[in-house]
């Protein structure tokens, strides 16, 4: 029996086993609900009390999403969804199972959030046990993988990555297929793979969220990646801070193994590929691509000047592949699915779907899948549910501490890499902070640079000096102590350390200071030692 065929048998075995039971009851065990533990436990008594064991299966799953209502239940086949569960409700639960659902706990089966996304990635978050391989075998995992290894080459993979559109997933949008082939072309006898995995953005969840549901997912794409540039041996760079994402992944790396999925001749091959876990120690300029290949190599964390590029010289001499936790997990439906069906959702120049954690002032915070194109109005005030407290809305961030904040006025705008370049803000890896009528923009501002400033690694002195004088400034503007001549000196110095620093950190770091600057300057003035002084931005 070849490989394929053995994985084939497995995945259909374990079908065989879930079709066996009537309902199944999948439990949120993603790390924002709490005591999914103690409502499994609950769950799985009731049942027995009941003698139905052989009837209802109950099993935990990753992030369902929606966060800010949960503990989840989501009941299946039935499809019914139950918010903020707790243990006391298991009876009823139980006792509701193909009879009318328990209407307190009923959440609408039309509910925007869910309706509105388009789940790909996440299609299988919430819907298998994250740490059950034959759960991820038995939804289709690892068939493309094994596909790929074992009945394509290199360069086919190469130009179907190309093809698709899929740009990177970690902020800068650099296309994917440009730098596998980048890597694969490169001269060198040793060649690495890296997942970045060190997300870092305060109110970023993305990149935790899909490891924690569906680790596999992205060691199948790291596993075709590494066949198509050529790599053998990769390292997932996690941050520590993510004690059940860890957790899962070494789980996911020991079950692969241990059905032949990596380390020596994977499918029965001749192909070698082995993953380590590599901690981070909680550096946000870890999460750029030359400082986390520093910190992998055992120095301290800080950017290296580029070029020479990773994809050509990065770990340890060698060239080296990074793409991001969300860019490896497309890997696998575009190799199965194809590169029209990729491209044919987004935009022109920003296909396919994008992973957001949507956070902040709004109803339904949570983790939401959305095609590229998607206007911000749709993504706050559809899937997110609007402003709690009859507040209104005032501005959304995008792209975490170093994105810019956008008003109303752009609230139709589509999110792409291209228009939320022209607002004055990025993609990043997909936070989204949303701010109501109560926000000063200034404390805003303040605190995303003070995180910038703390979190600066000091290599370069634009960063290290102009992030510190940066947020001096901003003080003086809380104070109210500000004067004209600190505004002019605070746009001359943003612009300074956007254009002069090594990395991405101290390049985007005033991108918050210059968005709101553009769109609420007003509130700079009128935090200015004397209101009544020059307000025209000609007299400035």
């Amino acid at each position: 029996m070849t490989q394929r065929e053995a994985l084939q048998q497995q995945a259909e075995q374990r079908q065989q086993v879930l079709d066996a039971f009537s309902h199944h009851l999948l439990v949120c065990a993603g790390l924002g609900c709490l005591h999914n533990d103690e409502i499994i436990k609950a769950l799985r008594k009731e049942i027995a009390a009941q003698g139905l064991e052989q009837q209802i299966l109950v099993r935990k799953a990753g992030c369902m999403g929606l966060c800010a209502l949960g503990p989840l239940v989501l009941v299946l086949p039935d499809a019914v969804y139950y918010q903020t569960v707790t243990p006391q409700d298991a009876g009823e639960i139980v006792a509701a199972l193909g009879k009318e659902p328990v209407q307190r706990l009923l959440l609408p089966a039309d509910l925007p959030f869910f309706s509105k996304q388009q789940k790909k990635v996440l299609a299988l978050s919430g819907r298998i046990d994250p740490e059950n391989i034959d759960d991820y075998l038995a939804a289709g995992g690892y068939a493309s993988a094994v596909n790929a290894i074992t009945a394509m080459s290199p360069p086919e993979i190469l130009r179907i990555v190309g093809e698709s559109g899929l740009r990177g997933r970690g902020g800068a949008g650099y296309p994917t297929g440009l730098k596998w082939a980048t890597v694969a072309q490169a001269a060198g006898e040793r060649k690495y793979l890296i997942c970045n995995a060190d997300e870092g953005d305060p109110g970023a969840f993305m990149d935790r969220s899909v490891l924690e549901s569906t680790p596999h997912a992205v060691l199948e794409g790291m596993l075709i990646a590494a066949y198509a540039v050529g790599a053998h041996t990769g390292f997932i760079y996690v941050r520590a801070e993510y004690p059940l994402a860890v957790k899962r992944l070494q789980l996911a790396i020991r079950e692969a193994e241990r059905n032949r999925l990596l380390g020596q001749g994977v499918c029965g091959t001749s192909f070698d590929f082995t993953v380590q876990l590599r901690l981070g120690a909680g550096a946000f300029v870890c999460g750029e691509e030359t400082a986390l290949i520093e910190s992998i190599e055992g120095r301290r964390g800080t950017p290296r000047p580029k070029p020479p590029y990773p994809a050509e010289n990065g770990l340890w001499g060698s060239p080296t592949l990074i793409n991001n936790v969300e860019t490896y997990a497309n890997i696998p439906l575009i190799i199965a699915r194809g590169a029209a069906w990729f491209a044919a959702q987004g935009t022109e120049q920003s296909k396919g779907t994008k992973v957001f954690a949507l956070t902040g002032r709004i109803k339904h915070a949570g983790l939401v899948e959305v095609p590229m194109g998607m206007t911000l109005r749709e993504i706050v005030f559809e899937i997110g549910g609007g402003i709690p407290d009859g507040h209104a809305f005032k501005a959304v961030q995008t792209g975490g501490p170093s994105g810019g904040c956008i008003p109303a006025e752009h609230l139709d705008a589509p999110i792409s890499y291209e228009s939320l370049s022209a607002l004055g803000s990025i993609m990043g890896s997909g936070g989204m902070i949303v701010m109501d009528d109560t926000s000063n923009m200034v404390d805003i501002v303040k605190y995303f640079m003070e995180f910038c400033m703390e979190e600066s690694c000091g290599k370069c002195v634009p960063c290290r000096v102009g992030t510190a004088q940066i947020h001096s400034l901003l003080q003086k503007f809380c104070d109210r102590q500000a004067s004209a001549d600190d505004l002019a000196a605070l746009e001359t110095l943003c612009d300074l350390v956007k254009t002069t620093s090594l990395c991405g950190l101290g390049q985007s770091a005033p991108n918050p200071v210059l968005s709101t600057l553009k769109y609420f300057r007003q509130e700079y003035l009128d935090r200015m030692a004397d209101p009544s002084g020059p307000h025209q931005e000609g007299q400035l």
